[in-house]
C-alpha cells in the first residue's frame, strides 16, 4: 500500500479564504490527506468543508474534534454533512480534548473522558449507519458510504478502546523514543487500523527554531493530559522542573526548563530533506499516517509544503 501523507489544516498564519491555492497545490504535490486541528483557531469542520470543494481525491479528517463540546447527534449531523460534501472522502476523528479546553475555556466539567468517548463512539456507530439511536435520534439521510472513526488516544485505556472499536488512533506530541510504547498497545489491531501522528515542522537549525520550540513544548506538555502522557511514556522526571515553573506562573522559566532532548525527539527540524528523513523514522516505527504542520511565514508556506511533499 502506498504511504499516506497528510497536511494539517488550517495552515498557521493564513486566513481560510487564502487556503484554496495552497490546498490545491498540496493535493497536486501528492498529499493524500488533510486533517484539521481544533484549539483556539477555526473549528475542526469548516476548513474541511471548504477543502471538499477544492479537492478531488484527498481524504478529509477531523484531527480531532471534542466530544464534550458537541452533543453526539450534532457530531453525527456534521459528519454526515461532510461525508456527503466530499463524496465519501471524510473520516471523523473524535477525542476528549483536554481539561484546559473543555473546562477552562468552555466551562464544561471534564469528567470521565474515557466513558464519554466510548459512549459517543457507540452513538455515532449507530447514527452513521442510518439507524435510530437509544435516544431516538435518526439522521434524515445517512451517509452513502461507511464513515471511518478515529480516536484521539495517547495512552493505555484510550488506545485499547481505539483498537477494540475504532478504525485508528490519533496521537500527538510524540517523541520518537516513546513510539514503541504506543505501538505495543496496538497489538491485535484489525487489518487496516491506522496510527496517525501530527508533526510540527520548523525549518532551520537549532539556533533559529529553539525559542519557538521551547515555547510550544512548555505550553502544551504542561497541559495535564499531555503531562500524564509524558509520565506514562517514562519522562516524568525530565518534565518536572518545567511543570513546576509553569504552575508557579513562570512561563519564561518553564520554557527554559523544557528538556531539549525531548523537544528534539518530538519536533521536526532542519532542512526539508532532514525533516523528511526524521518523519521517515516515525513511519518505520509504526506511524501509518504522518500529518505535517509546516510552520513558516505565509509567503513561504507554499514552498515549504512543496518541499515536504511525499515525492
Amino acid at each position: 500500500m502506498a504511504q499516506r501523507w497528510g497536511l494539517t489544516l488550517p495552515l498557521p498564519g493564513l486566513s481560510l479564504a487564502a487556503h484554496e491555492e495552497l490546498v490545491k497545490q498540496a493535493e497536486t504535490a501528492g498529499y493524500t490527506d488533510f486533517w484539521s486541528g481544533e484549539t483556539n483557531g477555526p473549528d475542526g469542520f469548516t476548513p474541511l468543508a471548504l477543502s471538499a470543494a477544492w479537492t478531488e481525491r484527498a481524504r478529509l479528517g477531523t484531527g480531532i474534534v471534542g466530544v464534550f463540546q458537541r452533543g453526539p447527534a450534532l457530531l453525527a449531523q456534521e459528519a454526515a454533512a461532510l461525508a456527503s460534501a466530499s463524496d465519501g472522502r471524510f473520516v471523523l476523528g473524535i477525542g476528549s480534548s483536554s481539561d484546559r479546553i473543555v473546562e477552562g475555556w468552555n466551562g464544561i466539567p471534564f469528567e470521565r473522558p474515557l466513558s464519554k468517548v466510548r459512549e459517543t463512539l457507540e452513538f455515532l456507530r449507530v447514527a452513521l449507519e442510518g439507524e435510530r439511536t437509544s435516544t431516538g435520534f435518526k439522521l434524515e439521510t445517512a451517509p452513502a458510504e461507511r464513515v471511518p472513526i478515529v480516536l484521539a488516544a495517547l495512552r493505555g485505556k484510550m488506545l485499547e478502546l481505539a483498537v477494540e472499536r475504532a478504525d485508528g488512533a490519533f496521537t500527538n506530541f510524540l517523541p520518537l523514543g516513546g513510539l514503541p510504547k504506543v505501538t505495543a498497545q496496538l497489538e491485535g489491531a484489525p487489518d487496516g487500523f491506522e496510527l496517525l501522528c501530527r508533526f510540527f515542522c520548523l525549518p532551520g537549525e537549532r539556533a533559529a527554531v529553539e525559542p519557538l520550540a521551547r515555547f510550544m513544548f512548555s505550553s502544551y506538555i504542561t497541559v495535564p493530559v499531555y503531562a500524564a502522557f509524558y509520565r506514562w511514556l517514562g519522562y516524568g522526571e525530565e518534565i518536572d522542573a518545567m511543570i513546576a515553573a509553569w504552575e508557579s506562573g513562570d512561563r519564561q522559566g518553564a520554557a527554559a526548563a523544557a528538556p531539549w532532548d525531548l523537544i528534539e525527539a518530538m519536533f521536526i527540524f532542519g532542512s526539508p530533506e532532514e525533516m523528511k528523513e526524521r518523519i521517515g523514522a516515525f513511519v518505520e516505527g509504526g506511524v501509518t499516517l504522518p500529518i505535517l504542520t509546516p510552520i513558516t511565514t505565509p509567503d513561504k508556506m507554499g514552498e515549504l509544503i512543496e518541499a515536504l511533499g511525499p515525492s
